[in-house]
């Protein structure tokens, strides 16, 4: 019996270009997560001139903004981080779930690894913790997985017309 191969990505062959895109709605949150995902990149070998950061409004603007830097940057990965707290009303229900939705869907589309680090929450505390305290910072865990997707897709690329016979 054959053994099943295993392939997975690794955080040694990570280099390219990224790009961080953030919604800047709960700043005060979110720029932890920012801080966050530029450490793990470069500690991990990523050049600080090949990460790119676009900033938009919200969480609701994070997918057009990531759809655009697909299209015009063509990166090896995204990363989006944004912060939405639950209130009183269910707009936090509409703006999450859309949001999650979509990040999955431009992914499929264009093929290139998007890690989710949006926050999901029902207070501010929970959004601290997740931002660099109690519960680790959740843009570094962002960051991690695309470096991680980014290997995986590359041990799993198709071999060129070329390398066939």
């Amino acid at each position: 019996m054959q053994p099943i191969s295993q392939v997975e990505g690794s955080f040694v062959d990570v280099d390219g270009r990224y790009v961080i895109v953030v919604g800047r709605f709960n700043h005060h949150v979110v720029d932890s997560l920012v801080e966050g995902a530029v450490d793990s990149l470069t500690r991990h070998g990523v050049d600080e001139a090949n990460i790119d950061i676009i900033h938009a409004p919200g969480a609701w603007e994070l997918p057009l903004a990531i759809q655009r830097a697909l299209r015009a940057v063509q990166p090896e990965a995204v990363i989006a981080l944004g912060a939405v707290i639950r209130g009183g009303t269910p707009h936090f229900e509409h703006v999450a779930g859309e949001c999650n939705s979509a990040l999955s869907r431009l992914q499929l589309e264009f093929e290139t690894p998007v890690a989710n680090g949006v926050l999901t929450v029902n207070s501010i505390e929970q959004a601290i913790e997740r931002a660099g305290t109690k519960a680790g910072n959740k843009g570094t865990e962002a960051a991690m997985a695309a470096m991680e997707m980014v290997s995986l897709m590359r041990r799993l690329e198709a071999p060129s017309s070329g390398d066939e016979q």
